[in-house]
């Protein structure tokens, strides 16, 4: 066996496959343009590591449990003036993660609050940064089984790992004292350890009513708010612009 099919044998056995996968064409621009060996060696593994990291970064997208795979490129800030873009792209250079703040955005349903807190955290994803993505009403039911089950303090602990954690649609559904309770005992386990990104249809005046307990709906607030960006959104729904641009459409069509 050849030097050169040894060499290839040991890079497969070491999982090294973009750098076995360029290394023939390196070796002909080595010899045809005389490039020094140290320089084509720190390209071949520059890409070894880019795929690497490319790869790391999917899985880290597969397991963020995200409900669709949107970024900020595929929003439509036109279409939602209220949305400061500046602000948005600036979060988006997760900035935000390494001071340990949170992000809320509040508005009526439909008008882009769980796209954009999707693609804040697919680009912590990328980033490689652990993150996961679940509704409040399955949080809450997580814990309520953790917590009659006495499992309660190591889902606690699931959920605080989590460099940034997506808690999506607070408010859709009523929380009893016991969810509102152990969502507290979450959100405080966090506080100003790792950030946090909130979507709710209602206004923090109401809390106390989706919480069904003043006290606990201000201590929870009070941790979220306290290092963080609020992002209100009043704009129009993207539901209903769907409608509009089809009934649109069929005029067009009929005319």
């Amino acid at each position: 066996m050849s030097n050169y099919n040894k060499v290839l044998n040991n890079l497969e056995a070491l999982k090294l496959e973009k750098f076995r996968s360029y290394l023939p064409n390196y070796l002909e621009e080595i010899t045809k343009k005389e490039i020094p060996f140290t320089e084509a060696l720190l390209e071949l593994t520059e890409k070894e590591l880019d795929f690497r990291n490319e790869r790391a970064s999917k899985i880290q997208i597969s397991v963020s449990a995200f409900p669709f795979e949107k970024t900020l490129k595929d929003f439509d800030f036109d279409f939602q003036p209220s949305i400061n873009k500046t602000q948005l792209l600036d979060l988006e250079s997760l900035r935000f993660i390494e001071n340990k703040e949170n992000i809320l955005f509040f508005g009526t349903s439909g008008v882009g609050k769980t796209h954009l807190a999707v693609a804040l955290g697919i680009a912590a994803a990328k980033k490689r940064y652990l993150t996961y993505f679940i509704s409040c009403h399955d949080l809450i039911m997580q814990l309520n089984k953790a917590h009659a089950e006495n499992r309660l303090e190591t889902k606690l602990k699931h959920f605080s790992k989590y460099k940034l954690l997506i808690i999506d649609e607070i408010g859709y559904l009523p929380i009893d004292k016991q969810g509102a309770n152990l969502l507290f005992q979450l959100i405080n386990k966090r506080y100003e350890k790792n950030s946090t990104i909130i979507t709710t249809n209602q206004p923090f005046s109401k809390w106390g009513e989706v919480f069904s307990d003043v006290t606990l709906a201000n201590a929870i607030l009070d941790r979220l708010i306290h290092h963080s960006s609020i992002i209100k959104i009043t704009g129009p729904s993207y539901r209903l612009k769907g409608k509009m641009d089809l009934l649109e459409s069929k005029k067009s069509s009929n005319n």
